[in-house]
């Protein structure tokens, strides 16, 4: 090989190649819509507020994962809209390392579907999830039509997960069902509740409140009524 050809692989490879000695940062696309924005932070938001006893867990969304030493920057797979790994330290990351986190790959993904992207995410993404990350668990969901599909790795493939009657998918890595509500991908518990966002906790707590201080003043007025002073029941 001449000096020339030499010195142009070395370049090429110096551009393409990253080289895992530091920290690497997420080289994730913008991603495509709103819907796509939030339905990325209600997933993060329910799930950590779900497990906010949890510190065995990391879950994030539209970040990379870099799963080869040599990975090539110009391959067509990118990071999931949405993972979570379990059995790992819950700290904020710069990127998902494969080599940095004792090997380890994300327990669930799920994948927001696009008109530039549903090709990629029902075929490439699928197979990496299944054949190099094993993944046990792959959803994906359209925020615009609502389609909604998950998979399980059985034996090395992926099988479909069969809906219950709400149309839900049991999640046995999340102990949790995924299922449409009010045109959203949510959670649901073992026994069908849903899995609230803070905001929506916060109003139930506040609802919970006023509707305990309304019996205080139901049942102090029945006691005046008979002629009884509150303050001393």
């Amino acid at each position: 090989m001449s000096v020339a050809k030499d010195s142009e692989l070395i370049e090429s490879t110096a551009e393409d190649v990253i080289f895992p000695p530091g920290e690497i940062y997420s080289d994730e696309p913008p991603l495509e819509t709103e819907l796509h924005l939030r339905q990325i932070i209600l997933l993060l938001q329910c799930l950590e507020l779900c497990w906010q006893d949890r510190n065995d867990f990391y879950a994030v969304g539209n970040l990379t994962i870099y799963y080869s030493q040599r990975q090539r920057k110009s391959e067509d797979f990118r990071g999931p809209d949405f993972f979570v790994v379990l059995g790992t330290e819950r700290k904020p990351r710069k990127s998902w390392v494969v080599w940095h986190e004792n090997g380890l790959y994300p327990n669930i993904i799920i994948e927001l579907l696009s008109e530039s992207t549903a090709k990629v995410d029902r075929g490439l993404k699928k197979q990496i999830y299944q054949d190099t990350f094993h993944t046990p668990e792959y959803f994906w969901f359209d925020p615009d039509s609502l389609e909604f599909v998950g998979f399980c790795l059985i034996d090395g493939t992926y099988q479909p997960i069969e809906p219950n009657a709400q149309g839900w998918m049991w999640s046995q890595q999340l102990e949790l069902y995924l299922g449409i509500h009010e045109q959203k991908l949510r959670f649901f518990t073992a026994v069908g509740l849903l899995v609230a966002t803070p905001m929506e906790l916060a109003q139930q707590q506040t609802q919970l409140a006023q509707q305990q201080t309304q019996k205080v003043v139901t049942l102090a007025a029945k006691l005046r009524e008979l002629g009884i002073d509150p303050d001393t029941v």
